[in-house]
């Protein structure tokens, strides 16, 4: 019931703001509400790239109003010292902005810290001043007389015939967003606040992603200026300065930075707050002036630090939830890759070495992981085993040494290229998304095993593909024995949940060797049994495993092959029983045994 209501409070919310040009007298709306809406729409076009840039992607950034002025200036240009249509000045915007955009993030993107928004401030500096100097855009003055839109023989020629092209524009930047987000290149991108490190171990060009999902907050800045061009017929720089920059990540932080109608709410809230301010305050002081600014900082501060998840999530309550569908299950599975002989050697790690400028923290290690065995790294703490895996895997690259998978080199190559070849990993501490769901964490590590792009999960032909991929992330968790927690958010589970889920995460890759980094730590006893259980079913199945722990009983139990290293040296090799003996070992267990 709660549901349903919420449902018609929504559409009788977007019935009312789609009908407020159209209202007849003496209701009618002022013209200067509607040259207000538009703005709004205006603005929420950019603050929703804002919101997948900043909010999803992790990534400040204080230069999208330049972006604004490409797309405004392009058509600008072409329909009024070239005579072309203006629906070729927006293709041209989009374009220019695009190449713009890939070049500038290439660069920017690879920013980190407080670099980053520094980066875009310089960026966004160098645009605006070259829309002031450049003689072909008339300069400081800008360009006047451009042309009003022409839709199918309709002239939106004022503000309440654009009123409806503005409003369809920001609902579908809403739309394409959210179908982003919901996808196979969302999750990725939404791992990028995770920490590249996890996304990388997962299959996923970081860099690359980072550089789209920039490209696509420009492109949608351009659209915006597009139709600002159309709706003042006219422009100049000062809109698309630094000031107008920070105000559209204002509107993004306020309303709710991490929500995609947020950034809509975010741009109602401060276009209207600050007209009235700019009204109010004069009277109020007695004096013009840009006061407003001042408040904005206050409040600013205040919403900082009590509600940092903006205004949208006070309200969201209001509006209808999204349903969350179970995955479909019979559908075909994924391709599985074909599993070593058994006994084959398949990992040799021969004499690699790691090095911290004086510190070495891997000493010519050499071990073999063989098709369809367990094998497990111990040691004291801070004896270099999770180097040792990061080295593996790919995370860091080894001063010198081999490490050979399959018959094939590996080391030297990036992480995302060593698990595309069959190695999932968990990490020592737990690598996830705590606001997504479980199963959309453990979709992450379906990525390769997908195809469809970024465009295609805008428009939402991605179905059939995110079908598959979903019912593989299904799978798995049931696999793990989680398929009670399919739909809870990942941050809600106990420790040892969240291990479980990162195994399900690396069995996505389909690998055929697994590396785990302490994957019993945190479980109670009889969690630890069914990881036990789990692990042993792998390796019957023909998944080799490579394990880091510290419960010596777990291990001893499960392994069929010890590592025992100290000080970033090997001091032992061989089964579990002979390790049990060894003096080396009990030596650095126990300080030496009499």
């Amino acid at each position: 019931m709660a549901t349903m209501l919420r449902n018609k409070l929504f559409w009788v919310f977007i019935l009312v703001v789609f009908a407020l040009p159209v209202l007849p007298a003496p209701v009618r709306t002022p013209e200067y509400w509607v040259t207000l809406l538009n703005y709004i729409g205006l603005y929420s076009i950019v603050a929703i790239g804002l919101v997948l840039l900043t909010g999803i992607g992790g990534m400040t950034s204080f230069g999208q109003a330049a972006f604004v002025g490409l797309g405004a200036y392009a058509t600008a240009l072409l329909s009024t010292g070239y005579g072309l249509s203006p629906w070729l000045g927006l293709l041209a915007g989009l374009l220019v902005t695009t190449v713009a955009a890939m070049l500038i993030g290439a660069i920017t993107m690879r920013l980190s810290g407080h670099f980053l928004p520094l980066g875009t401030i310089a960026w966004g500096l160098s645009l605006f001043f070259l829309f002031g100097n450049l003689d072909v855009l008339g300069k400081y003055d800008g360009i006047n007389g451009i042309p009003a839109l022409d839709l199918f023989g309709w002239q939106l020629d004022s503000g309440r015939r654009i009123y409806y092209l503005i409003g369809v524009v920001v609902v579908g930047a809403v739309i394409s967003v959210q179908n982003l987000l919901d996808s196979r290149p969302g999750r990725a991108i939404r791992a990028l606040r995770g920490g590249g490190t996890m996304a990388e171990a997962m299959g996923i060009n970081t860099a690359w992603m980072k550089v789209v999902i920039f490209t696509y907050a420009a492109i949608l800045a351009s659209i915006s200026g597009f139709l600002y061009a159309h709706l003042q017929r006219a422009v100049n720089p000062t809109p698309f300065g630094l000031n107008y920059g920070i105000e559209f990540l204002f509107m993004a932080v306020v309303g709710g930075v991490a929500h995609v109608w947020g950034a809509v709410l975010g741009a109602a809230i401060l276009t209207v707050l600050q007209d009235w301010l700019q009204s109010f305050l004069p009277k109020l002081l007695g004096s013009s002036g840009d006061f407003e600014v001042i408040v904005f900082g206050v409040l600013m501060i205040v919403l900082l630090q009590f509600a940092r998840d903006g205004v949208w999530p006070f309200l969201a309550r209001w509006f209808p939830e999204r349903r969350r569908a179970d995955p479909v299950r019979d559908v075909p599975a994924l391709p599985q890759r074909s599993r070593p002989t058994a006994a084959e050697p398949l990992l040799v790690v021969d004499r690699i070495s790691k090095t911290f400028g004086g510190l070495v923290a891997v000493n010519e290690v050499s071990f073999t992981v063989k098709a369809g065995e367990i094998v497990g790294l111990i040691g004291p703490n801070g004896a270099g085993k999770s180097t040792t895996f990061n080295l593996v895997s790919g995370v860091l690259q080894p001063s010198s040494g081999t490490v050979m998978f399959h018959g094939e080199r590996i080391d030297g190559r990036p992480a995302r290229a060593i698990v595309r070849r069959g190695i999932g990993r968990t990490f020592q501490h737990v690598k996830l998304l705590p606001g997504m769901s479980v199963l959309e964490n453990v979709a992450i590590g379906t990525h390769l095993r997908g195809h469809s792009g970024v465009w295609r999960s805008i428009v939402r032909l991605n179905g059939a593909d995110e079908t598959r991929l979903l019912a593989e992330a299904a799978r798995q968790i049931e696999r793990v024995g989680l398929e009670k927690h399919l739909h809870d958010e990942a941050g809600s589970l106990a420790l040892g949940q969240q291990r479980i889920l990162e195994i399900a995460r690396a069995l996505c890759v389909d690998p055929t060797l697994l590396l785990l980094d302490e994957p019993a730590a945190g479980l109670r006893y009889q969690e630890k049994q069914a990881l036990a259980v789990l692990l042993r079913k792998l390796r019957s199945e023909g998944t080799s495993i490579l394990l880091v722990e510290h419960d010596m009983d777990f291990v001893m139990n499960l392994t069929d092959h010890l590592v025992v290293m100290e000080f970033g040296t090997k001091i032992a090799e061989g089964k579990p029983a002979e390790i049990q003996a060894n003096p080396a070992v009990l030596d650095a267990y126990l300080g030496g045994v009499e």
